[in-house]
Formats: structure tokens, C-alpha cells, sequence
């Protein structure tokens, strides 16, 4: 990935939260998300936002390992998604061409680093974000799995 890419990426999300254009953006690619059309890991999460109690879509990608799904906080711990889902006490629904309600459960710092490996490789616009190559070891992600919040998506229908 250019380097002007990535600068541009990191444009978008200064401070940890979108900008207007990056907003456009992901209204865009939720709507794209949720239809089904798209490859299974991109998909739309829905949750009710902490403080209007409105509805948020948010377009992210999701990663499968071991038979189980997650998804991953590119933004950390303070993106507005990982808030409003901690607030909701996890649940939230996805959408890929299907609605689904799910519990999203955070997993522990020390399982996260090869979660967060494997979901480089499925999510090209988080690169720019998470400051380890998609090609490291498991160890380099070991040391900033703290910072990146990582869910496991449990089932309740």
C-alpha cells in the first residue's frame, strides 16, 4: 500500500473518529455491506447508539478463525461502534444479505494478537491503522494487542 495511501487513511480517522468524508464513505459501504453482494467478511453491524438510543450502521470486516467469528477495533478502544457496543451490553445485529442477532464478547488481551493477524489479511483498510505488517509474527502483534479491542460474535438465534 502507498504511503500516500495510508497517510490518506489515517486523514480520515484523525483522533480516532471519522471525518466527514470518511463518514460519507462508510454510509456508503454499510449500505454495500449489509446487501450481501460483498465477500462474507464485510459485513454491517447495527447498535443503538449509547447516547440517542438511534440506530448506528457501521461497515467493518470480519475474520474467522477456528470456527468462530470476530470482529476487530481498528480505532481502538475509543471508536464510537466499541463504545455504543459495550453500552448495549453487546448486542448487536449484522447484516451481510441476512439480518443476525448477535453478542459481541471482547476477547482477553493475551488471545487477541493472532485474531488481529489474521484480520489484517481480510480487512486492506485497517492496515494503515494498526502499526505492525500484515506479514509479521504473531509476537509483534502480542506487543500493541492491548490497544485494539477484539470481539467474539456469539450467536443468539
Amino acid at each position: 500500500m502507498s504511503s500516500i495511501f495510508a497517510g490518506f487513511k489515517r486523514w480520515e480517522y484523525r483522533d480516532g473518529q471519522p471525518n466527514t468524508l470518511a463518514k460519507i464513505q462508510n454510509r456508503f459501504w454499510a449500505i454495500l455491506h449489509s446487501s450481501g453482494i460483498l465477500p462474507e467478511s464485510f459485513v454491517t453491524l447495527e447498535v443503538a447508539g449509547r447516547k440517542s438510543g438511534k440506530i448506528i450502521s457501521f461497515p467493518l470486516a470480519m475474520t474467522s478463525m477456528n470456527g468462530e467469528r470476530y470482529l476487530v477495533s481498528m480505532l481502538g478502544e475509543e471508536a464510537n461502534w466499541v463504545r455504543n457496543v459495550k453500552a448495549a451490553g453487546g448486542r448487536v445485529t449484522l447484516r451481510h444479505g441476512i439480518s443476525e442477532q448477535v453478542i459481541l464478547k471482547e476477547v482477553p488481551v493475551e488471545e487477541r494478537a493472532p485474531i488481529l493477524k489474521a484480520y489484517l489479511q481480510v480487512a486492506p483498510g485497517a492496515r494503515p491503522h494498526i502499526p505492525v505488517s500484515r506479514d509479521a509474527p504473531v509476537s509483534e502483534f502480542e506487543k500493541i494487542a492491548s490497544e485494539y479491542p477484539v470481539f467474539r460474535l456469539v450467536t443468539t438465534n
